[in-house]
């Protein structure tokens, strides 16, 4: 159980700021609404139920007929002016795959997307959106790729915070997902998880950390399987000593749907039981109630657990709403465009084929997808109105292939998406779409492949086409984005958040962490990267990835000029490097400082990056500074992240295998944070 203070002594404490403080401080307003509520109002809170009951497919009585049909609700405090909680997880259907915003490379435009999911939750009525995911991508088969950010540390817990902080801004609770360790679906519930405490530290925890830092949500998610040993939702190293004490988190953790085994989760740090039908029991109803009354859970943690969740509620401000929330969709859509644009990623280019100049007399257009939704084929046509574009769907490799023959140009359309729970067995395209590749560069010299998928896939076909896109999963607003930057309207200024490895071979766990066990099984899985992962397992094992993470190219060129780096207090590395676009296009580059020597070894880490518009001839002076952590090491016997002292070798590069300019900064010991 977590030791807290009697309640009456923090009680006076409480009372004699109360006064002063009533309006400001949500801690203290949460204080003084539990200290008047009754034990049924407070049971209540902690945990929600589905509006449609999955046991029997009928309305759930508990939730008002006139509340949203989310996946969670939690009733409300009228006489207090508590409100009842509408939980949603579904992503508007304009808005771009976490892993498309992760490439963008930009905190400001990850911002503007929360602030879009927090308009779209409330002006349907829901104030606490979930699916924030940031665990890190380990594995590219993990069919929850496309919902997290990256593969790094770092560029998950800037650009996963700032959502949040936007999505925060509009009154909406946003989650951060899943604490933490929880890469792939097979088997999940019958997963332990294990890594070193060190290598969580430095990997997973370090994004949700960061993230937490700069974002400060609402509300965390466990996962629902287990981490070293103990299922995530009943983790009380994880939750209680990480999280809730060495970190200081205050706001409220709640369970994944299937999660909870036992009432006693909520003295390992779990505060709310989610989608409560779905257990075996409803845990936090009845039997932790009954553990209370025989005196097993001190009435101090249930109080404890409400304070939480209402501290959030305060601290955000879902009590506060009016009944209008006008929503500027002029706004909203153009930022979403802008994600989807900045999102894409150009991969290869051979001999300049792409931007299609304007006078390109004939297209092949081909692939299902491609006459579908925001449809390219529609698309290229506006931009290209002196052209014949010819589409075919490609269901039949012969058709495409005569089509392709006849065109200046073909462009090839291929899909790969994932569900969830639905891990993918390989890296190919399904549905014979590298055969399909391979017939249409076989039969045009020129031709193009848009990827629209989840995460990497392997590319058999890369070396016999001219020119590759991935665009990701890139929303409603995805078709005219692709044609802009075909088109060169927009130039691509995407970087890939992940690494795509020649084959999973290259991996660190070449079979799919439990899928090849039955599914009744109990399995473990040791992730012994650690650390180590991605872009770092590659440098780390001197393997060379098909595209590195960090990578993307352009239509116009950078240079880099007078890249500096010196010690900052003698604790850190401030970079400074003056970005120059020496192309005739306007465009925008993304300049990455890694960490690729330190004296305790040979470590890579990304230190920071910097996104960066120009126009030709224009140039500007950046900088980066390192957050400590990403040069230390976690030290787990003294609790402590240590830095020791000695020469840092730090590289200036494009991507995390293209350095351009090293430099050596000394720095001193230190142990600081937790």
């Amino acid at each position: 159980m977590i030791r807290l203070a009697p309640a009456a002594a923090l009680c006076g404490i409480a009372s004699a700021v109360i006064v002063a403080s009533r309006i400001t401080s949500p801690e203290i307003r949460a204080w003084e609404t539990e200290r008047g509520m009754t034990d049924d109002e407070r049971f209540g809170m902690l945990y929600s139920v589905m509006p449609i009951d999955p046991r029997t497919g009928k309305p759930d009585p508990r939730v008002p007929a006139d509340a949203p049909r989310g996946i969670g609700y939690v009733p409300g405090v009228p006489r207090l002016g508590i409100p009842a909680v509408q939980m949603t997880d579904v992503t508007p259907a304009a808005l771009p795959s976490r892993i498309a915003i992760g490439a963008t490379f930009n905190p400001p435009l990850a911002r503007g997307m929360g602030e879009f999911t927090g308009r779209e939750a409330r002006v349907r009525g829901f104030n606490v959106a979930l699916g924030g995911g940031i665990n890190l991508i380990r594995d590219p088969r993990g069919a929850r790729n496309s919902e997290n950010i990256s593969e790094d540390p770092w560029l998950s817990g800037v650009m996963g915070g700032e959502i949040v902080a936007g999505t925060q801004s509009q009154g909406v609770i946003a989650s951060l997902e899943r604490v933490s360790l929880s890469p792939t679906e097979t088997n999940k519930s019958l997963l332990d998880a294990q890594i070193g405490w060190a290598a969580h530290r430095e990997s997973d925890l370090l994004a949700f950390q960061l993230a937490i830092e700069r974002g400060q949500p609402g509300t965390l998610m466990c996962a629902n399987n287990k981490v070293n040993g103990a299922y995530a939702c009943g983790n009380d190293p994880l939750l209680n000593i990480l999280i809730k004490n060495a970190w200081g988190y205050r706001g409220w953790i709640l369970s994944d749907w299937r999660a909870v085994h036992g009432w006693d989760f909520a003295l390992d740090g779990l505060d709310q039981e989610a989608g409560a039908q779905l257990d075996s029991i409803e845990w936090f109803n009845e039997p932790l109630r009954d553990a209370v009354a025989r005196g097993i859970i001190s009435p101090v943690q249930i109080s404890d657990m409400v304070r939480r969740i209402l501290r959030s509620y305060y601290a955000v401000g879902i009590d506060a709403w009016t009944r209008s929330f006008p929503i500027d969709t002029v706004a909203s859509n153009s930022a979403t465009l802008d994600v989807a644009r900045q999102a894409i990623v150009l991969l290869k280019n051979d001999r300049g084929l792409l931007p299609l100049d304007a006078k390109v007399r004939r297209v092949a257009i081909i692939g299902d997808h491609a006459a579908l939704g925001s449809s390219p084929v529609v698309e290229l046509k506006k931009l290209l109105p002196n052209s014949a574009i010819a589409y075919e769907s490609g269901a039949a490799i012969a058709a495409a292939a005569v089509v392709a023959k006849k065109a200046d140009v073909a462009i090839v359309f291929a899909t790969r998406y994932a569900s969830p729970g639905l891990d993918a067995l390989e890296l190919s395209l399904p549905n014979g779409q590298d055969a399909l590749i391979e017939a249409v560069a076989a039969a045009n010299v020129n031709t193009v492949v848009v990827l629209q998928t989840g995460g990497p896939v392997s590319m058999p076909w890369c070396e016999r086409v001219t020119a590759i896109l991935e665009a990701w999963s890139p929303s409603q607003f995805g078709g005219q984005a692709i044609a802009e930057v075909l088109t060169g309207v927009i130039n691509p200024s995407g970087r890939l958040p992940v690494t795509f490895p020649r084959s999973i071979d290259q991996t660190p766990s070449p079979r799919l962490a439990g899928g090849a066990v039955s599914a009744t099984a109990p399995l473990s899985h040791w992730y012994h990267e650690g650390a180590e992962v991605g872009y770092r397992w590659f440098r780390k094992m001197r393997e060379s990835p098909l595209y590195p993470f960090g990578f993307g190219l352009s239509y116009t060129s950078f240079s880099y000029d007078d890249f500096t780096a010196a010690n900052d207090g003698d604790t850190t590395v401030s970079a400074y490097v003056t970005v120059v676009n020496a192309g005739r296009t306007t465009g925008a580059d993304v300049p990455q400082l890694y960490l690729v020597g330190a004296p305790d070894g040979r470590r890579t880490r990304l230190l920071g990056f910097e996104r960066v518009a120009l126009r030709p001839g224009e140039s500007r002076r950046v900088s980066i500074i390192a957050d400590p952590r990403l040069l230390a090491r976690y030290d787990t016997a003294l609790r402590r992240w240590r830095l020791d002292a000695g020469p840092y070798t730090v590289a200036l590069a494009r991507a995390a295998d293209t350095v351009v300019e090293r430099r050596v900064v000394n720095l001193r010991n230190r142990l600081f944070g937790r």
